[in-house]
């Protein structure tokens, strides 16, 4: 397996197949590098370099007991950016990996980045306080790390439900993508996904987002049930500094996986644009 090793020797797995510009994508809780299949695919047979990474903590990658929190996952994705050489990437990111691009812009910059894609993502901030009225309460967080310890098997059969709307009156649940969803959840570290539970509710990427400089492309689902558009998509587009936005009527938090069809040719228009 293709490896980094970070600066506390974390090791970080990471997908890198093709040629062309990179697109590096990172992924939301607590999945994977290969929660991307159905872009991946896509993209590399486009012509493009497609890469992917296991936040530390999950999947492949290893499972230390800190460095949990969003800094650090930035800086994991940036020593991923050097050992490999990237210029000129679009950077993707899904729910919490949305909090993770960001982070890494605010952070180290857009030097080696042409543009930026946020989906179904967390930023601003998910947690309710007097700044952000309009996120959720810590209980419903805390209710996530109370369930993760109590039963995570169980818990991660159940989210995939509003995931991907397959609660939904009238939905045609696939059994596949539920049952991938679980086995990426299953090999990570449960103490990483616990903490980092509070990273993507409780990080405040405001001040991340108004550094962003390149295009930035915000999309988000409205019968999003994970990460509510309202309080995320819309906000962001007012903060980034060319944004892009587009909301999905009808659409879950896992629609790069149910509707790849609508979301894939979107991506690729933006790319190229």
């Amino acid at each position: 397996m293709s490896m980094i090793t970070t600066a506390d020797g974390t090791e970080i797995y990471y997908k890198d197949w093709g040629t062309g510009q990179p697109i590096v994508f990172s992924h939301g809780w607590p999945l994977t590098a290969d929660d991307w299949d159905g872009q991946m695919l896509f993209f590399l047979q486009h012509g493009y370099r497609v890469i992917a990474h296991d936040r530390r903590g999950h999947g492949r990658s290893g499972q230390p007991a800190t460095g949990n929190e969003m800094d650090t996952y930035a800086d994991d994705l940036s020593a991923l950016f050097e050992a490999l050489d990237l210029h000129d990437v679009v950077m993707i990111g899904h729910s919490t990996g949305g909090g993770e691009v960001a982070r890494y812009l605010g952070r180290h910059g857009t030097s080696r980045v042409a543009k930026a894609v946020l989906i179904g993502a967390v930023p601003p901030i998910m947690l309710k306080t007097d700044a952000n009225p309009g996120g959720l309460g810590i209980e419903v967080f805390d209710g996530f790390r109370t369930a993760l310890a109590a039963n995570r098997a169980q818990m991660y059969k159940e989210i995939p439900f509003p995931f991907y709307g397959y609660n939904r009156d009238g939905a045609t649940p696939s059994q596949g993508i539920m049952d991938h969803w679980w086995l990426q959840g299953m090999t990570g570290s449960i103490q990483a996904h616990y903490e980092c539970i509070k990273a993507f509710s409780e990080t405040d990427f405001t001040e991340d987002l108004k550094k962003i400089d390149v295009p930035c492309l915000i999309l988000h689902g409205d019968d999003d049930q994970i990460v509510p558009y309202a309080d995320a998509a819309l906000l962001s587009a007012r903060l980034v500094q060319r944004p892009t936005l587009k909301i999905y009527p009808g659409l879950p938090h896992g629609m790069c996986t149910t509707h790849p069809e609508i979301i894939n040719p979107d991506l690729l228009a933006f790319i190229q644009s």
